[in-house]
């Protein structure tokens, strides 16, 4: 009777409770599994990024995604595992292995690559290769270097106009020495010249020397980015900060996005035949439907102008804290366009300028516009990469920022030196850049998804620095608490610049006298 008493006492553990625990412990428990127990635990990386994908999602939000991965590839090696499910390399091979495989396309990732609610598809979120191709190939043709021809005086024009908005603004100054955050001019530079070519207008941006409101906002919304990307990774609170967009900032979305709609829909409507590079979308007919042009050209926009702005601003900003690189670079511009005629200064001219194409390959290298490439997705079936083979499904990236700066591949890696992109130091046994790996350095990417506008960016840049240095005499700030160190900036998909400080004045009238003497 006691023993049947003492068995009416005891209780079950409710049900709800034992849900509540196992729901309390699953992460503790997924987190095991991941570290010990996944596909990818063999692959090297730390526990925690292994683990959870928490300390990614943290170090994108805070900016600083490419130089915690490049810290993280120094110590662990090129290859690294930096979520339970995705794998990142900094090794020259993985190009080739992930864009160039011998079978079977890598997909962009689809948390990162996907159109966002109610967006047409675009160049850039077009996951489906035919798709990819369709579009790509009514727009290839106008950037074409025989298309660039015919866009030269768009270019030319604007470059010019450039130049007379910084003159002015030095002669303005009662020592005719102006100093200046130069960044922002040639992001002025770069979007009235693809407004231009894109939408046969521009942002007015040189006219009015400040950003147009539609790029202003761009730039604005670059975070905003990032979090919604971060977002993805965990649907319920992609669903909820979805919901949560106050009807205000859709309705601003939806002016941002129209003024491009209206931008398009003008163009479309020119009677007059201009060569630049809506002119090759309309020869090409239906094969692109009028809403996958505005978005199309609403991506193009930024990648066609903020990517080169930010070349040339890194660009700059080294070479003002290199004078003897600056100076050779001024004298290489300046003896090769000695007759004092700007116009002489073609893309065609400037081509075959060596030492301008090493510092701009140098400036892509050190102040890469897109630092970190976004994953794309192992086939199914798997695949080998780098040696590593890989199950299909997985994500995988490389980390051009990290691959750029290896001491492995390029010889003082972290410094400055156009040199070593010299033919010489290709050739030459005894150049301390013999052996660096060069094809490291891919800013345009490869195969089937690269760059169309490298022509494009590449003479811009071009003739951009070198009309600079041929009108200007620049130095650094005299004061150094202005220098940037450009490692010191942080990364939200795009790179978020600060100011680039310059001290310039006009090009000295002695200066065809001080050539000969190499100090000009």
């Amino acid at each position: 009777m006691e023993q049947k008493r003492c068995g009416s006492k005891r209780r079950g553990i409710p049900l709800s409770t034992v849900l509540l625990l196992l729901l309390a412990s699953y992460p503790f428990l997924r987190a095991i599994y991941n570290i010990y127990f996944h596909s990818l635990s063999s692959i090297p990386g730390p526990r925690i990024w292994s683990a959870t994908r928490l300390p990614f999602v943290r170090s994108l939000l805070q900016g600083t995604i490419v130089h915690d991965i490049q810290k993280l590839h120094r110590q662990y090696g090129p290859v690294l595992r930096i979520a339970p499910n995705e794998v990142t390399f900094a090794q020259p091979e993985a190009w080739d292995d992930i864009f160039r495989p011998p079978q079977g396309q890598f997909l962009k990732d689809p948390i990162w690559w996907r159109r966002g609610p109610g967006m047409p598809m675009s160049l850039i979120s077009a996951i489906d290769p035919d798709e990819h191709a369709r579009i790509r190939r009514a727009l290839a043709p106008g950037f074409t270097p025989r298309a660039l021809k015919g866009q030269e005086p768009f270019i030319q024009r604007y470059v010019s106009l450039l130049a007379d908005r910084l003159r002015e603004t030095v002669l303005a100054q009662p020592s005719s020495r102006a100093e200046m955050d130069i960044g922002p001019w040639f992001n002025f530079t770069t979007f009235d010249i693809f407004g231009d070519l894109g939408f046969g207008e521009p942002f007015d941006c040189l006219q009015n020397s400040r950003f147009h409101p539609w790029i202003a906002l761009l730039f604005n919304s670059v975070k905003a980015a990032a979090f919604v990307s971060a977002t993805r990774f965990y649907p319920a609170i992609e669903y909820i900060l979805m919901k949560c967009i106050p009807p205000s900032l859709k309705k601003m979305q939806q002016d941002h996005f129209q003024q491009i709609v209206d931008k398009v829909h003008r163009r479309l409507n020119y009677e007059m035949d201009r060569p630049d590079i809506m002119s090759h979308v309309i020869k090409a007919g239906e094969e692109l439907p009028i809403d996958e042009i505005n978005v199309t050209f609403m991506v193009l926009t930024t990648a066609g102008s903020e990517t080169t702005a930010t070349v040339l601003s890194g660009t700059m900003n080294y070479l003002i804290q290199h004078p003897d690189q600056l100076q050779r670079l001024t004298n290489e511009v300046r003896r090769r366009f000695k007759s004092g005629n700007e116009s002489d200064m073609t893309l065609d001219s400037l081509r075959n300028l060596p030492y301008l194409n090493a510092v701009l390959s140098e400036g892509l290298r050190l102040c890469t516009p897109i630092p970190w490439v976004l994953p794309r997705v192992v086939p199914p079936g798997g695949a080998t990469i780098c040696g590593v083979s890989l199950p299909g499904g997985t994500p995988v990236s490389i980390q051009a920022y990290a691959m750029n700066r290896d001491p492995a591949l390029f010889r003082h890696a972290d410094s400055f030196l156009p040199e070593r992109w010299l033919s010489e130091a290709a050739t030459d046994e005894e150049s301390p850049f013999f052996s660096d790996r060069r094809e490291a350095m891919q800013a345009f990417s490869l195969g089937a998804r690269s760059c169309m506008g490298q022509h494009l960016a590449w003479a811009e840049m071009r003739l951009i620095l070198a009309r600079l240095l041929w009108s200007f005499d620049f130095e650094a700030p005299k004061n150094k608490a202005k220098w940037l160190n450009w490692e010191d900036l942080r990364t939200f998909l795009l790179v978020e610049k600060r100011p680039i400080n310059v001290g310039l004045r006009l090009r000295s009238d002695n200066c065809e006298e001080r050539l000969s003497a190499s100090k000009c």
